[in-house]
């Protein structure tokens, strides 16, 4: 009995025994096996360190491949405490050089950490300053490699490109807007090291950074650089509080250009307040859009068929009356009568209210809402808002009649020239975008495209082609005069929309607008100038922005090769004017013959013989009168 319970307590332990060994073997199974890589991971930890090397942010650059956002090469200081044998006299020496506080300095080099980035003091050091760093020869104090972004225009696109803040992140504009491709995957330098920090003689491991993701736009550089330097212009001549201008291609909703004053250069954005860098007037600013909104009223009763541009008359006494308030037109004694055509040429206001009466509230509001008024349009840039516009289950007579000829509501520059290109592009409503595709930073290859993003079809390409019609009429024959280009056919649009304050509107205090586009019967481009209270002149959009319109559209017409056309509307010449004159064809006429033909231009000749047989410029185009028209005779 006694001799089997030691046998059984013997079986007890051995049993014990064989468990904790065949544990002890799937532990260190399981270590060696499974978790092997993971606690290689944490003792590598212990004894491995890494110096970053920030990587380069991708660039940014228009269609064709100008460069307008790069990086600059710079170091920034970074110390390692564990491996400076004398902290004292390397604070000292490096506060020294970077001018700043010695006990910083001390606490830098001192830190309890295994590296520390000296910020913001060492970051971005300049040549001079890093060399006489890299002078001292001390241990563990290192320069690296990092980007510091530059632009290389500026002020110019600014408001579009945003900026940058000290560790490279996007703050504002496309910077903020695509950070998440533009930021590259940083690199290091790693090595190996005791205990107390000090580097083991080992091989360095170099991983290289990558860059960040190349941004192409649809921003043709060429055409930006016209339209900053006409709103510069603009600044120095009308003194106005703001001014914008953008240019859009009417077909795709691609921006080919977009500027606003006042504006700021993105490299020292640190200089200027924020109501100056974070607000992109395009795309943020709301106000009351005037007359270039009455080609949306214009649009939906011509779509409605409520009105008929040609049969249709409208008697304007001067004034209208709506519901006991009256709404004056711009002309004193008013226009008198005119068919619908001509109430569109002359902007006026009592046959707009006219016109919105045949449509009703309910039907003016929706076709507002088609074209995407009230709502961001969704381009890819931040900051964009919303506008405002009337409840029309609260609309009255007033707010119906105020509506038709654009005021009482709010809508931003972008949402207007997104509308407008939807009236005269065949009635297709677009998403507006700046970035046309991602390429990859070192290979220039294709990652990513964006294709333009039809939403919706606000009217028929019926519809749309006669409001092209009564667009290039209103520049040819109304109150859009001064945007008018010989041998080109332009359409648009003037607005004269009186700004409102606390609630009240401003005596003498306008926005003035002109929005236009070209060539009126196929549009390539379409443009919008708005200037806010220019000082010293007639406050009419025909006046003073008109003429800048049509600055912005000539410098268009070489930048997009868009060719002269011998069609179109002949405009009417008063006698301030320069006046331009049709040449008429004179190849195959005799040399007196053609002299006749030719009164009003000079005529210079070459070669011999009495029969033209070659004239320049060509027939049917217009040129000032006294121009040189030059005949080959044989």
């Amino acid at each position: 009995m006694f001799f089997s319970e030691i046998h059984a307590r013997i079986r007890f332990v051995f049993l014990v025994c064989i468990i904790i060994l065949i544990s002890i073997i799937i532990k260190v199974f399981y270590i060696q096996v499974f978790s092997y890589q993971k606690l290689n991971t944490l003792a590598e930890s212990l004894w491995s360190r890494e110096l970053p090397i920030k990587a380069d942010r991708g660039e940014i650059v228009d269609r064709n491949g100008k460069v307008l956002a790069s990086n600059l090469t710079t170091v920034s200081l970074v110390v390692v405490p564990g491996q400076i044998a004398n902290p004292e006299e390397v604070a000292e020496n490096l506060a020294r050089i970077l001018n700043t506080d010695y006990k910083d300095m001390l606490a830098h080099v001192t830190k309890s950490t295994s590296i520390e980035r000296v910020h913001p003091e060492g970051r971005q050091l300049s040549y001079d300053v890093a060399e006489k760093i890299n002078n001292l020869g001390y241990d563990g104090v290192y320069l690296l490699k990092e980007s510091k972004r530059y632009y290389p225009y500026e002020t110019i696109l600014s408001h579009v490109l945003g900026y940058v803040g000290i560790d490279n992140q996007g703050l504002s504009g496309l910077e903020l807007y695509y950070d998440d491709y533009l930021t590259g995957a940083d690199g290091a330098i790693k090595y190996f090291s005791d205990g107390k920090g000090n580097k083991l003689k080992l091989t360095e491991v170099y991983e290289k950074p990558t860059s960040g993701v190349t941004l192409k736009l649809t921003i043709d550089m060429d055409l930006q650089l016209a339209i900053e330097n006409e709103l510069d212009n603009a600044m120095s001549k009308y003194n106005p509080e703001q001014g914008l201008i953008m240019a859009m291609n009417p077909k795709t909703g691609e921006i080919l250009a977009m500027a606003s004053r006042p504006n700021f250069n993105s490299n020292e954005y640190q200089k200027y307040s924020n109501e100056i860098i974070n607000r992109n007037l395009p795309i943020w600013m709301t106000y009351e859009p005037g007359s270039t909104f009455k080609i949306i009223t214009l649009s939906a009763a011509l779509e409605e068929k409520t009105i008929n541009l040609f049969k249709d008359t409208f008697h304007d006494g001067g004034a209208i009356n709506v519901d006991g308030a009256t709404i004056h037109c711009w002309k004193a004694g008013g226009h008198g009568t005119q068919t619908m055509l001509q109430v569109v040429e002359n902007s006026c206001n009592p046959g707009f209210v006219s016109i919105g009466n045949t449509l009703g509230a309910e039907k003016l509001m929706s076709y507002i809402h088609k074209y995407g008024f009230g709502k961001k349009t969704g381009v890819d840039l931040n900051g964009e808002s919303t506008g405002i516009l009337f409840d029309v289950n609260k609309m009255g007579p007033v707010e119906l009649a105020t509506t038709s000829f654009g005021q009482g509501i709010s809508v931003t520059p972008l949402q207007q020239i997104r509308a407008v290109s939807a009236a005269i592009n065949g009635g297709n409503l677009y998403t507006p975008y700046i970035v046309d595709s991602f390429l990859e930073s070192e290979t220039n290859s294709l990652i990513k495209k964006n294709e333009p993003e039809l939403i919706g079809h606000p009217i028929s390409a019926d519809t749309s082609s006669l409001v092209r019609y009564a667009l290039e009429s209103v520049v040819a024959n109304g109150s859009g005069k001064n945007a008018y280009i010989e041998n080109y056919r332009v359409g648009g649009k003037t607005g004269t929309a009186q700004k409102v304050q606390d609630g009240k509107y401003l005596d003498g205090n306008y926005i003035l607008s002109f929005i236009g586009f070209l060539p009126a019967n196929d549009p390539e481009i379409i443009v919008y100038v708005a200037i806010d209270n220019p000082k010293g002149v007639t406050q009419y959009g025909g006046v003073v922005s008109a003429p800048i319109a049509k600055s912005v559209l000539t410098s268009a017409i070489e930048i997009l090769d868009i060719p002269p056309s011998k069609e179109g509307m002949a405009r009417e010449y008063t006698w301030l004017d320069k006046k331009y004159l049709k040449i008429p064809n004179v190849v195959g006429l005799t040399k007196k013959e053609a002299t006749t033909a030719l009164k009003g231009f000079k005529v210079e000749y070459s070669g011999t013989g009495e029969e033209v047989i070659y004239q320049s410029p060509a027939s049917d185009y217009y040129a000032p009168e006294g121009e040189t028209i030059k005949l080959l005779l044989g």
